[in-house]
């Protein structure tokens, strides 16, 4: 295990989850309860020396950072449990598209640029994350999430493009892919259900991967019938 601390920096591309954090405007918002406390644990173990704890968490499949179902967008598709696993981790890139802003639309040519400035290549198999800069502007109340939030988003060309690429997952900084609020055909999420891949939203810390090749990791939970999950998505850098 030492050696791959050694050879291998994590960097943790996940929001935090807590009540009230920023919800795309059409999900359950997060809530947490408690179970049980340490005192009244104890009181019914009848235990002298230890209580345990615990809490009980109310959140939405699309709440945090997660990765989407293609059943969500495309009722023919998979729910998120018989989805590939080479879906959610391998090989990755990043690419900054800060100035590309609301109400722009990232386009092929956006990516293609992007791609070549960072000295990268798309390959068949990739995960393609957008360094947008939404999640450092506004992250959590500058206007990050909820109906009324802006933000810029993958046209269906761009989509198609990175598809035709074989890109198999898309990712962004901020709540969706798509360019909300306008794009109303939600065009990333349509190519995704076209073409079988899945989208990864809510995350950060884009700034500390951009322009890099990386291993990345955003395991989906074993939801039976899941039209998403929440991750714990990181990218993994050879140092």
């Amino acid at each position: 295990m030492a050696a791959y601390h050694e050879k291998f920096e994590l960097i943790d591309l996940s929001q935090e989850i807590y009540q009230g954090m920023p919800v795309f405007g059409m999900h359950q918002k997060t809530f947490f309860m408690v179970n049980q406390s340490h005192e009244q644990n104890m009181k019914d173990t009848g235990s002298k020396t230890l209580g345990f704890s615990a809490r009980n968490m109310l959140i939405s499949e699309h709440g945090p950072t997660h990765c989407d179902a293609v059943w969500e967008y495309n009722p023919e598709g998979p729910t998120i449990e018989k989805m590939e696993m080479s879906l959610f981790w391998g090989d990755a890139i990043c690419v900054d598209l800060r100035h590309i802003r609301y109400p722009e639309y990232i386009e092929p040519q956006d990516l293609e640029e992007a791609v070549q400035k960072a000295g990268l290549d798309i390959r068949k198999g990739d995960v393609f994350l957008m360094y947008t800069g939404h999640y450092d502007r506004c992250y959590p109340d500058k206007g990050y999430g909820g109906l009324d939030s802006k933000y810029t988003g993958v046209s269906y060309a761009a989509a198609e493009w990175l598809a035709k690429k074989g890109v198999v997952n898309i990712g962004t900084d901020a709540p969706a892919i798509d360019l909300t609020p306008d794009d109303l055909d939600f065009s990333g999420h349509w190519v995704c259900g076209k073409y079988g891949m899945t989208n990864t939203e809510n995350l950060c810390n884009l700034d500390k991967i951009a322009g890099k090749r990386f291993l990345y990791m955003g395991l989906p939970l074993r939801i039976r019938d899941g039209s998403g999950s929440p991750i714990r998505a990181v990218a993994l850098i050879e140092k």
